[in-house]
């Protein structure tokens, strides 16, 4: 693995097997060295390491219940309930692990490392469930149940479907249950990487939305026969907001050769879900990009506790599990694309409400035929849900272990609620999509090249008789065709 990795280096990484180099091999070796010998000259207890846990932290354990120690921590750690974690999501968790002790910071052996890598590169991972995590001292409940197996515990499921017992695992190996040393189950249960394999996945998604997002709205803005004056550099040139900027210059250079775009129109202004796009969505654009770099840098942090310090002969016990940076930011990535979602469905009501020579509900014999009336219905219940959500879980703290833990992310519960809301935007941006596809096939829409062709393909490969075909399967259509593969 290396040191560093940008989000999409990661997404790239998560694709291939980990191996442990010698370098790194030589990185865990010394730092488990150096606790080691650190112990042995220790006058004073080394928190996890030589003492319990949390508000026990003041209950010292003797050096021949060590490995004791490090496997109950796993086992009454890990309890994590509610629905299981997509593989996608339990692949990607692991795999921050691994990156997180390949730095040398964690004590953990070069055996430990092999063994979870060897779930990773078989493709046999963990059952773990979702809810659990307060998002402070480590995603401490999901992250024990995704180690469970490698002393014996716990349920793994293996490529294909079949899900043994962490024991039968082992067996089916050849292996005998790890015994665990000083600080090592410490080292994998702490840290952030539940909330974090939630924000890469996230960032994968987000950057397939943004990617489809002009096209859409293009299309809408052709489809409503909307003004491109609104689009126009020196609008945005005078407020300087870099995400305004950069989605007025996406429409512009999507519609620029519009010969609709360039006819005259009736009205004098577009409707604000419209006319204010680039500020809108230049909004959710900026408040992104500050997400993902707080994502990415913490991609690459060390974040379970204590910390092994060679150099400076410090074994550190601090706070780099709690979530707050994560929390924050994955509350506002919510926002953030609520709001994309929310002048979305805005745009979809005005496709279908017969306004600018539409029919209504884009349909063909209105009455008889109630169109497109039902799919704005669900493009509305999925805006309104994801307010819902919105509301922040990174306020919120309830204080945990006898007073020791008094304040936590509930980053967990931001991870999870964004995932929601990612699909639900999503889904309200393939009805816009349908919505604007069935309103420029009503107008005969002359729009430009590019845009008509990829308009044109999607007319051409999906069944679009809506009095034949339930609408659930042209959303589903419409989705698939904008983002592909998903996962809610």
């Amino acid at each position: 693995m290396k040191s560093v990795y940008t989000l999409n280096e990661a997404i790239e990484a998560l694709k291939l097997p980990v191996e442990l180099t010698d370098e790194t091999r030589e990185t865990l070796e010394r730092s488990v060295d150096f606790l080691r010998n650190y112990l042995a000259q220790a006058t004073a207890p080394v928190y996890g390491v030589n003492t319990g846990f949390g508000s026990l932290q003041n209950v010292v354990i003797s050096d021949s219940r060590l490995s004791d120690l490090q496997e109950n921590l796993l086992i009454t750690h890990a309890s994590g309930v509610g629905d299981l974690l997509p593989r996608k999501r339990v692949k990607t968790m692991l795999w921050l692990k691994l990156l997180n002790m390949s730095k040398g910071y964690s004590a953990v052996r070069p055996e430990v490392f092999e063994r979870l890598a060897d779930m990773y590169n078989e493709g046999a991972l963990p059952l773990v469930f979702e809810q659990g995590s307060l998002g402070a001292s480590g995603d401490l409940a999901p992250l024990s149940q995704m180690v469970l197996p490698i002393i014996g515990h716990g349920l793994i499921e293996l490529p294909g479907g079949p899900v043994l017992s962490g024991a039968d695992w082992l067996k089916s190996k050849g292996w005998e249950p790890l015994k665990l040393g000083p600080k090592e189950a410490l080292a994998l249960i702490n840290g952030t990487q539940f909330m974090l394999s939630h924000a890469v996945e996230a960032y994968e998604l987000i950057s397939k939305m943004l990617k489809m997002l002009p096209w859409i709205s293009s299309l809408s803005l052709d489809a409503f026969d909307c003004r491109i004056e609104p689009f126009l550099p020196p609008i945005h040139r005078v407020r300087n907001q870099q995400g305004q900027l950069d989605v007025a210059a996406e429409i512009l250079a999507v519609l620029q050769q519009s010969p609709n775009a360039k006819n005259p129109k009736k009205q004098v202004q577009d409707q604000y879900s419209f006319r204010c796009i680039p500020q809108v969505h230049g909004a959710s654009y900026d408040a992104l990009d500050h997400c993902f770099g707080i994502w990415e840098r913490e991609l690459n942090a060390v974040t379970d506790n204590p910390n092994v310090f060679e150099e400076e002969n410090m074994v550190l016990s601090g706070g780099n599990f709690h979530g707050q940076p994560l929390a924050l930011t994955l509350d506002y990535a919510a926002m953030a694309l609520s709001e994309l979602g929310s002048i979305s469905e805005r745009r979809t009501f005005l496709l279908v409400s017969g306004q600018r020579d539409l029919p209504p509900y884009l349909a063909e014999d209105a009455g008889i035929d109630s169109g497109y009336m039902i799919a704005q219905y669900t493009a509305a219940a999925l805006a309104s849900q994801n307010k819902q959500l919105c509301t922040p879980a990174s306020v919120d703290s309830i204080v945990s272990s006898n007073g020791q833990e008094d304040h936590v992310s509930m980053g967990a519960n931001a991870a999870i609620k964004l995932m929601k809301v990612i699909a639900n935007v999503e889904h309200i941006l393939a009805i816009e999509w349908l919505c604007a596809a069935r309103a420029a096939q009503c107008r005969n829409l002359i729009t430009a090249p590019e845009l008509h062709e990829e308009w044109q393909a999607f007319m051409e490969n999906t069944n679009m008789d809506h009095t034949k075909v339930p609408m659930q399967s042209l959303i589903a259509a419409s989705r698939a065709w904008l983002f592909g593969d998903t996962t809610d």
